[in-house]
């Protein structure tokens, strides 16, 4: 694709239909499209003033725009200067690097997690056989049972939130483990 100055238009020739065309059927946008005119109409009065004033600002300008063009279209774009004549040819940006990962995406610290949430699965176990067990000793065994059903009740939504977040996730993992793990520890409490 090039990108030269007609009168006081801009065009682009090496387009698909191989003729020139204006830069407003091009998929470059209407800015651009107007930039690379405005630009095509500073570049016809320099040249016919004949004095060379501008003529840097226009050819660095023109150098800008043709980058832009090859970034639209993801092309290299030769540029004939209009006011020194030089052909130079501006390749399309490079591809940047992906992204860094968003929240969510973060790489995963498995070892790590996963002995957080062991360590506060056991402590979930504790506490809740031990609560069971004091209740069952001193009033009937469905009180024990109650008081894990209330237990377990309350903490669900907040290990329900907790699930997204970094780091919390993984006590919430490990509490929520304690908890189901615990309720065969009250079973067997009750019942024995």
């Amino acid at each position: 694709m090039e990108l030269l100055v007609r009168g006081e238009r801009a065009v682009l020739t090496g387009t698909d239909d191989g003729r020139e065309a204006d830069p407003h059927h091009v998929a470059l946008g209407a800015d651009l499209a107007e930039a690379l005119h405005e630009w095509a109409q500073v570049a016809a009065a320099v040249r016919r003033s004949g004095n060379g004033a501008g003529g840097e600002v226009v050819s660095r300008r023109g150098k800008q725009l043709a980058g832009r063009v090859a970034a639209a279209l993801g092309v290299q774009v030769s540029y004939l200067d209009p006011v020194t004549g030089r052909a130079l040819r501006v390749p399309p940006p490079r591809r940047r690097a992906a992204p860094a990962p968003e929240r969510g995406e973060e790489s995963t610290p498995w070892g790590t997690g996963l002995t957080v949430a062991a360590f506060f699965a056991v402590v979930a176990v504790v506490a809740i056989v031990a609560l069971a067990r004091a209740l069952a000793q001193e009033t009937a065994g469905w009180v024990a049972v109650a008081a894990t059903t209330v237990v377990s009740a309350g903490l669900a939504p907040s290990l329900w939130l907790a699930r997204s977040v970094p780091i919390v996730r993984w006590i919430a993992l490990g509490i929520a483990t304690g908890v189901g793990l615990s309720w065969v520890g009250v079973l067997l409490i009750v019942v024995g």
